[in-house]
């Protein structure tokens, strides 16, 4: 067996009093393709960010070629052969092809100078980057290594990544979700090239969400779970169940006792082979023909990993993004087309968007402010604002919610996130709908605020109210969930409905790896 390429030993790494990472330690092997797995917040991010050189104040040892190191900088470690492949890409935009694909190498030369005068072969780059390139089957005219990179395709930019970690003879490359953005044919075009850098005795770290990714080319896998190493496996020997335990590794709470659905209940919302366009990718789709009905009284979530189009159908249900490209929508039996997020407004829908601070609330505005302005119509007829009736009701809101601030003028930046979380919900209750979008609506709070929230959840579907719900949390999906709908890639994998929910099933068709099923 081959010395390993570098070694994780002991690896800890805390932001202030949160502990992100406690005692990770396995090893990476030349010409092997490792994915390291988890779910969202598991610790992928920290420790890749520690191999690259971005965080340099961390516990344990990091050993590469048999010696321990410390980068002093991500180019340090780029220097020394460790290529990050990250989902936004490293190039840079302005620069041409040949100079991307040849920065490092010119800093090598520089520094191997020692200071002195060092010329730049033109000629030399040239030859060079085309012979590159005709590794990785991607052809450009001598103009093309003129252009700057970002008037090219991401698929190409994608290929012009992996050529810059061959350009520097990377011992180990990171890729970071891939191909998020790719479609099937580029999908297979970076498959091939993985084989390419493999068989140059690279290791590739591939981070993937998506089952038949994982399995299609992964020598072994490592798994890390709430910051914690759990295990490391050879893929012909971690078979998707047992991958989705490591992944998982824990039981729903009792916190979550499911809401009932009261016998009869109306139906509040109908879509029937709806689509939504990809805002991203102009002549593609986002979500495709997707079908539900949603009754008061009822929690349906939308389980998907990113990229699944989760988040994408709840702003074309809400006209976030124009008019949607197909099916049909009803709101309590009437026809309904999202057109604009105010109509929505005006129809009973309301959207809890995942980020307060941007799309969620205005913070230089007063929680007062804050709490009316999805109602605005409500409380300035004629054009004229009653600023008593706007007062009064922020107030009998604050108390339903029990939101914990000074004043209604004070700023609503001023709050706790868990508050704020508050007014924002509080601003769409306000508008009294009858379908509530909800977007991850604990996200960035503190356990007692998730908990509060969840109680005001099951107050308002016991009144009546409808909700679909997408949770990054998956104990907080599944445990408030009458059913869940899973999405891989914009399409309906899987519909699961009470006894039938658990985190594997949940997990494993949000990675594509079973067919649509009742």
């Amino acid at each position: 067996m081959a010395a390993p390429v570098l070694r994780f030993s002991g690896i800890g790494k805390s932001f202030g009093l949160v502990r992100v990472l406690e005692d990770i330690s396995f090893e990476l092997r030349p010409g092997e393709v490792h994915v390291l797995a988890g779910e969202n917040g598991a610790g992928k991010s920290t420790l890749i960010k520690i191999l690259a050189g971005i965080h340099r104040d961390y516990d344990g040892t990091l050993e590469y070629q048999g010696q321990p190191v410390r980068w002093s900088s991500p180019h340090d470690a780029q220097l020394h052969g460790i290529s990050v492949i990250h989902q936004e890409m490293s190039l840079i935009g302005s620069l041409s092809v040949l100079d991307n694909l040849n920065l490092v190498e010119r800093d090598a030369c520089r520094a191997r100078s020692f200071g002195s005068r060092h010329l730049i072969h033109r000629a030399a780059e040239k030859k060079r980057t085309q012979s590159l390139l005709s590794q990785l089957d991607l052809a450009l005219t001598p103009a093309d290594l003129a252009r700057p990179v970002e008037q090219f395709p991401i698929s190409v930019r994608n290929r012009l990544e992996i050529a810059k970690a061959l350009a520097f003879d990377a011992r180990v490359v990171v890729m970071d979700e891939p191909t998020s953005a790719l479609d099937r044919p580029d999908v297979e075009r970076l498959f091939v090239q993985i084989g390419t850098l493999r068989q140059a005795g690279c290791c590739v770290v591939y981070i993937t969400h998506k089952m038949e990714e994982i399995y299609r080319i992964a020598d072994r896998i490592t798994v890390l779970r709430d910051g914690r190493y759990v295990g490391t496996a050879a893929a012909a020997d971690c078979p998707a169940p047992q991958l989705v335990q490591w992944m998982i590794g824990r039981e729903l709470s009792e916190l979550y006792p499911p809401p009932l659905v009261p016998p009869g209940a109306a139906l509040r919302l109908e879509l029937e082979h709806f689509s939504v366009p990809d805002p991203a990718a102009p002549g593609r789709r986002a979500v495709q023909d997707f079908s539900l009905q949603l009754r008061a009284g009822e929690i349906v979530g939308i389980a998907g990993l990113p990229g699944s189009g989760a988040a994408e159908l709840f702003r074309g249900l809400f006209g976030a993004d124009g008019h949607p490209n197909g099916g049909r929508v009803r709101l309590d039996g009437d026809r309904f087309i999202p057109r604009h997020p105010a109509d929505s407004i005006r129809r009973g829908l309301a959207y809890l968007t995942a980020d307060r601070k941007t799309t969620g609330l205005i913070l230089p505005l007063s929680i007062g402010e804050n709490l009316s302005l999805a109602a605005l119509p409500r409380y300035s007829p004629g054009g004229w604002l009653r600023p008593a009736q706007e007062a009064s009701s922020g107030q009998a809101a604050a108390r339903q919610l029990r939101i914990k601030f000074a004043s209604l003028d004070q700023p609503v930046a001023t709050l706790s996130g868990g508050n704020q979380q508050k007014v924002m919900l509080a601003k769409w209750l306000e508008t009294a709908p009858k379908v509530l979008l909800l977007e991850d609506p604990t996200r960035g709070i503190d356990l007692g605020a998730k908990r509060e929230i969840h109680r005001l959840i099951r107050e308002w579907t016991a009144a009546g109210l409808a909700v679909l719900l997408i949770s990054s949390e998956l104990p907080e999906l599944l445990g408030l969930s009458d059913r869940v709908i899973v999405l891989h890639r914009g399409a309906v994998t899987a519909e699961l409905p009470g006894a039938d929910i658990t985190p594997e099933r949940v997990l494993a068709a949000a990675m594509g790896a079973i067919p649509s099923a009742a």
